[in-house]
């Protein structure tokens, strides 16, 4: 047990370590300002800006920004769909996979274009490595980069700047953050044990007939696994993902893949404090998040180390619960893994979710309805700081003062945005095709056809909780299942998982970027309000604690229910023998 809990408590110091520094270059880097690559990558990427056209010291406003994201991520779309319909004929297939149904790929080209990765497949035996790698694995640097422009967009409008070029800060994001980290970390990756090869599976006799052969799957995945948790993308390539052999060979790996998911939006925070030129307050509010994080995965922990008392009973002695685990990773690095998966919104997965204690259920899903702990690639931030902007805004309701943030007056236009993107927009797209999934019939009379059911395999409460799981993890950008849904062609209710997950994950991406945007927009072209001995400090241990209470409140209750009805209901299940 103790072992377990140094592990996490190791980890978690790793990542507050590393946060000023990587915080502290991103900065840098999105300032403009000197680094060290500068004698390499200033012609390229000048080139690339003479090459697309891109006036690259121009400004955009609000709109602007909002259109260009929406124009790139149209592009995006469109060059993964020629790849993935036609990967029959494309070179690097070395086992002829045809493309798979339309269905299916309309859902993964939705879900890689919107950072979410969302698979409805076994990466393996449905897509090419040309698919993979130069499809879906362009999308892991464009996709991560869009997020990430988004939340730097969002960061200088609040502190009153400009803000700033999406193609320049697109570029950027890519060639001076994800390019230099995911070369050294591939190849630490391949080192550690990770193969990355073109050629074919490997075929060898079994061990328990010497006449029969099984193929072993094989592929670039080294430098694909590094993208898909650096970019918080999440998107395996094999079915069971960083439980694989080949994504997570080890412990040492496991403690790669937990830091680079949330290396970025962590560090994103001090990125704030640097442009606010505020460290104090973004170390506060990273105290804040910490705290919620470090609870949350003490929740998770515990149910994982206690395990399931129906099994302890049969055993005649507790015993951590492994159903659905890797040995090698154990209760406590599932656990944590699985808290930080689902807070920072990466959707990669080290063990079933499916078989997690309620506890676990709880967390995971909590994490997905909040977005906040850590939060996606760049938007997780701006989600952050929009709760800090109703809570200016409910406090100086509470005192009689007109509400300040950084210096700028919060009004009308700046409250309305940011309780349509809290309040409205995540439930819209979780509990709408949510209630209408649960009223589907489970099962055709014809198991042969296609249509709108429901595909749910669990009864009750867990049932429940597997539905909402597959809306919040698309709505919020991050991808993991809970699993036990048939949402896989040729299952029957795959068609409807496809098209209704799609829903939730357009509008789960796209309604808060614009939303974002235009809230930055509006704080930008706010002229500063001097301060005085009434000014509201953000930069208070109160305030962050009012911020805080805004949270449970506003955000945390809004999804009670659904938690209520879900893993809280089946603990009390459990505990009582049911």
């Amino acid at each position: 047990m103790l072992q377990g809990w140094i592990q996490i408590a190791l980890t978690i110091l790793i990542v507050v370590a590393i946060t000023p520094f990587f915080g502290g270059y991103m900065a840098r880097v999105y300032l403009g300002q000197r680094s060290r690559l500068d004698p390499i990558l200033n012609s390229v990427e000048a080139l690339m800006y003479r090459l697309s056209g891109c006036r690259s010291q121009e400004n955009m406003t609000g709109w602007q920004y909002v259109r260009a994201v929406l124009y790139s991520n149209v592009a995006m779309a469109l060059l993964l769909a020629l790849i993935l319909f036609n990967q029959g004929w494309l070179p690097f297939n070395p086992t002829g996979l045809s493309s798979p149904t339309w269905d299916t790929n309309l859902h993964t080209i939705i879900s890689f274009v919107t950072n979410t990765n969302q698979q409805h497949y076994s990466g393996e035996t449905t897509y090419s490595y040309f698919s993979q790698f130069a499809g879906l694995g362009y999308m892991f640097f464009v996709s991560a980069a869009t997020g990430m422009a988004v939340g730097v967009a969002f960061i200088r409008g609040l502190t009153g700047r400009p803000l700033g070029n999406f193609y320049v800060d697109l570029t950027r994001t890519i060639t001076r953050i994800h390019l230099p980290i995911a070369i050294v970390a591939t190849i630490v990756c391949i080192a550690a044990g990770m193969p990355e090869t073109l050629a074919g599976p490997a075929v060898f006799p079994t061990l328990e007939d010497p006449n029969v052969s099984q193929a072993i799957a094989l592929g670039p995945v080294a430098h694909y696994e590094v993208m898909k948790e650096l970019g918080e993308n999440g998107g395996g390539f094999f079915a069971i993902n960083s439980a694989h052999p080949f994504e997570n060979p080890n412990g040492f790996t496991n403690l790669l893949e937990i830091v680079g998911m949330v290396a970025i939006p962590a560090s994103f925070i001090y990125t704030y404090g640097v442009f606010a030129n505020n460290k104090k307050q973004a170390w506060l509010v990273y105290g804040l998040v910490m705290v919620i994080f470090v609870v949350f995965v003490i929740i998770n922990a515990i149910g994982e180390y206690n395990g399931n008392p129906a099994v302890n009973a049969l055993l005649g002695s507790p015993a951590p619960n492994l159903e659905g685990k890797e040995v090698r990773f154990g209760w406590a690095q599932s656990a944590l893994f699985s808290t930080m998966t689902t807070g920072t919104m990466c959707g990669a997965v080290n063990s079933m979710h499916d078989s997690l204690m309620p506890n676990g259920g709880f967390v995971t899903l909590s994490n997905m309805l909040l977005q906040i702990i850590w939060g996606g690639q760049g938007t997780g931030v701006a989600y952050l700081f929009a709760y800090l902007i109703l809570a200016v805004f409910v406090t100086g309701l509470m005192v009689g003062r007109t509400p300040e943030f950084l210096g700028r007056k919060i009004e009308k236009r700046e409250v309305v945005l940011a309780s349509f993107l809290l309040l409205l927009v995540h439930p819209i797209a979780i509990l709408l095709p949510g209630a209408i999934a649960l009223s589907l019939p489970s099962a055709p009379a014809d198991a042969t056809a296609q249509g709108f059911y429901n595909g749910i395999t669990n009864p009750g409460f867990h049932g429940l909780t597997q539905v909402l799981y597959e809306y919040a993890s698309a709505a919020a950008n991050n991808g993991s299942g809970f699993e036990g849904l048939l949402d896989s062609q040729p299952a029957a209710s795959a068609l409807w998982w496809n098209l209704s997950a799609s829903f939730s994950l357009l509008v789960g991406r796209y309604v808060p970027i614009v939303a974002l945007l235009l809230l930055a927009d509006s704080m930008s072209r706010k002229q500063p309000v001097p301060m005085t001995t009434g000014t509201l400090r953000t930069d208070t241990g109160l305030f962050i604690g009012v911020t805080a209470g805004v949270i449970l409140i506003l955000g945390a209750l809004t999804f009670f229910p659904i938690l209520a009805l879900g893993p809280i209901a089946e603990a009390f299940q459990i505990a009582k023998g049911g």
